[in-house]
């Protein structure tokens, strides 16, 4: 049995319910979107946000959804698939999950405008059944991911990359999403506010965890879907990267930023200064760093009482950080 088939296993009903329900409300008038819409609905993901949004709200409420629970899961994933399909395009990446992109095939102002068409949706499902609620929750979502975005632009520009800015820019493009899942499934079935509060916080700590072993996969052996080096390739300054640069010497540190600049096309380079950062024990500082959120993820789940949704929950907490892909 695989890992993520156990962790869906208490909410294997609800999402196959949910599954269906997705695939009805990405419909459109339009030929070409619904062409577009079935191409990513077959090419979906693990959907580790809908399986966290139901778990967590049967964690806090007796193992029971609702409506809203589903609604909530619908727009986590369209918001989600929006903000993929739009990287895609400012990354000029042709391939997703091992996917051709939707960049790649129908080029990028299709791209733009079919992420644009999902966000509307979302947004549109909110307002539709009155769940103003979800709708503050995911608006300020987005909010910090186009921060984030923007932040990381401006800071590789200039390479000056601190490990607080870093951190900054994960917790508003990464972890704001997942915090936003979980709290999204307490208020969704009505849960106490210190639910609400303790439930997002659990979310923003595996966010965490799961962008530094993101940044980790820049430095493996394996193809993953996401090639070896291309943090580096596009000059971003992920937590090993940054560790290296405050803790080698200064001549070194002249050399790592001086190459990354010139890094691009040049793979010998890249694997120069992969290997740097190993030797300046980045990695290992990196995976201390995410230990620590991964365990602060699992110390915030005991806080809630005893169930098979708690047991799901700690081996998905557990997945982000032993994941291969």
């Amino acid at each position: 049995m695989s890992r993520v088939y156990e962790i869906r296993e208490p909410i294997a009903s609800e999402m196959e319910t949910f599954e269906e329900k997705f695939s009805k409300l990405m419909l459109s008038d339009v030929p070409l979107l619904n062409r577009i819409t079935h191409y990513i609905i077959k090419r979906k993901g693990k959907q580790m946000r809908p399986m966290l949004i139901f778990l967590c709200s049967k964690l806090v409420n007796s193992g029971k959804v609702n409506e809203k629970v589903y609604r909530g899961a619908a727009v986590i994933e369209l918001i989600h698939t929006a903000t993929l399909i739009h990287d895609d395009v400012v990354d000029e990446s042709n391939k997703r999950r091992g996917f051709f992109s939707i960049n790649a095939i129908w080029k990028n102002k299709i791209a733009v405008l079919v992420g644009d068409f999902l966000l509307s949706k979302g947004m549109l499902l909110c307002i539709d059944n009155k769940d103003y609620d979800i709708l503050d929750v995911i608006s300020e979502s987005v909010k910090q991911m186009s921060e984030g975005e923007l932040l990381q632009i401006e800071k590789t520009k200039k390479l000056d990359i601190d490990e607080k800015t870093y951190f900054d820019i994960i917790k508003k493009k990464t972890a704001s999403l997942i915090s936003s899942c979980c709290k999204i499934a307490a208020i969704s079935v009505d849960s106490k506010p210190d639910y609400v509060n303790n439930i997002a916080r659990l979310g923003l700590n595996i966010g965490i965890a799961f962008q530094i072993k993101d940044d980790l996969f820049d430095y493996g052996k394996k193809r993953i879907g996401k090639p070896r080096g291309i943090d580096i390739k596009q000059k971003k300054l992920t937590l090993p990267l940054i560790y290296a640069i405050n803790n080698v010497e200064k001549k070194e540190k002249k050399w790592l930023l001086s190459s990354l600049k010139k890094s691009k096309k040049n793979k010998a380079l890249i694997n120069q200064i992969i290997s740097l950062v190993k030797e300046s024990g980045g990695l290992e500082y990196a995976i201390d760093v995410m230990n620590k959120y991964h365990n602060q993820a699992l110390d915030d789940l005991e806080l809630f009482d005893d169930s098979p949704y708690k047991d799901s929950l700690k081996k998905m907490i557990n997945y982000v950080i032993q994941r291969n892909y």
